[in-house]
């Protein structure tokens, strides 16, 4: 069996967080193995309107930085990331059935609209927690999600997203982590 492609492996991880992106984010979602390092993991992801471009993006949080990602027919592909560092606040405010979000980075306010509300609030939640205390952040959830990250694994063998052989080498990997 050939080894997974990146995007594949990006796939199987929002799968594996409960991220399940729209048709409309599909172009950006196809660029994130240009955008990601390989060993950089997706903490969240999220998708909505640039206020500014009233262009469909999705927002990335990681374990490093917030990306941008813009990839429109006509002008390419738009990506803009900032470290945590740089980010003085995240909020969200919620509409009757979707929600907005404002993060304000140094002197600048970037604005995504048309977020599912559910989303914006978990979205904000992990980035805030992420900004709080981020060394902390994730040495509590690598040891958590291990455990979770199997019964995944084993909802979709069971689904039939995976063959008994994928599920056994994703099972050994989490394994080896322990």
């Amino acid at each position: 069996m050939s080894e997974k492609s990146r995007l594949d492996k990006i796939k199987d991880e929002l799968e594996l967080l409960e991220i399940n992106p729209t048709i409309f984010a599909r172009k950006e979602i196809h660029a994130l193995p240009e955008v990601l390092s390989e060993n950089e993991r997706i903490v969240y992801l999220i998708e909505g309107r640039n206020k500014l471009t009233n262009h469909h993006i999705i927002l990335v949080a990681t374990e490093k930085r917030l990306i941008f990602v813009d990839k429109e027919l006509m002008y390419g592909l738009k990506v803009e990331d900032f470290s945590y560092d740089k980010v003085s606040s995240i909020q969200y405010e919620k509409s009757m059935m979707l929600a907005s979000i404002d993060i304000h980075i140094s002197d600048d306010i970037l604005e995504i609209d048309n977020v599912g509300k559910y989303y914006a609030e978990l979205f904000c939640e992990k980035v805030r927690d992420f900004m709080a205390r981020p060394t902390q952040y994730f040495q509590n959830i690598s040891e958590t999600t291990v455990l979770d990250q199997l019964e995944q694994l084993g909802r979709l063998k069971e689904r039939g997203v995976l063959t008994e052989e994928e599920f056994a080498a994703q099972k050994k990997k989490l394994l080896e982590k322990l």
